[in-house]
């Protein structure tokens, strides 16, 4: 049976990260989708595991062949989700997960729009701003920019995006178990939550 394709969204700060890592270990049939980049590796990235590293010339390679399922070009480095991946994990019976912004949804939605998306969503923009600000990692000008960004990221995505699932992460660990039920209903093999190990 083919696997299930299962798409991630959220504003930044919204918690997302936070949720998939710790929900998806209970579900061992899952697979992250890796990515295409010309960004040059960090110290410990292999090629394959963390992204399919390219030259620019092998990326718009891949783009003039119609090789990848959506693809953006971010700070000079190009982006980008291999069809192949994708193709083959399925024919493993995989779940495949990927984490995609609201607008990258959009055209992922045109090649798989079988794809079931998760929407993560603050429990309100001042409680994002908040998190945002705890990080510390933010100056005046950049949380502004980012909570302009996430203003309109959350209203394309309530009403023009195509997400099945809205969670409100308030509480964490009540997201969780919304999560985990929502992953519980698409993944194609039972997790360790179902068979109660």
């Amino acid at each position: 049976m083919p696997g299930t394709l299962i798409v991630f969204s959220a504003a930044s700060g919204a918690g997302k990260t936070t949720l998939m890592n710790r929900v998806m270990p209970s579900f061992p049939n899952v697979v992250y989708s890796v990515s295409a980049t010309t960004r040059k590796p960090r110290s410990g990235e292999i090629d394959g595991t963390h992204y399919f590293f390219k030259t620019e010339e092998e990326f718009e390679k891949m783009i003039e062949k119609n090789e990848l399922v959506e693809w953006n070009k971010v700070h000079s480095n190009y982006y980008g989700t291999p069809k192949s991946f994708v193709e083959q994990k399925l024919a493993e019976g995989k779940d495949v997960i990927f984490d995609l912004d609201v607008f990258g949804k959009i055209n992922f939605d045109k090649v798989y729009p079988q794809a079931i998306g998760i929407l993560i969503l603050p429990p309100n923009l001042e409680e994002l701003e908040k998190r945002l600000c705890l990080r510390k990692t933010e100056t005046e000008e950049t949380l502004r920019l980012r909570m302009e960004n996430a203003k309109k990221e959350i209203d394309f995505a309530l009403n023009k995006g195509k997400y099945q699932h809205v969670i409100y992460n308030e509480d964490l660990e009540a997201a969780v178990i919304e999560l985990e039920g929502i992953m519980v209903k698409y993944s194609s093999l039972k997790s360790s939550i179902q068979s109660g190990s």
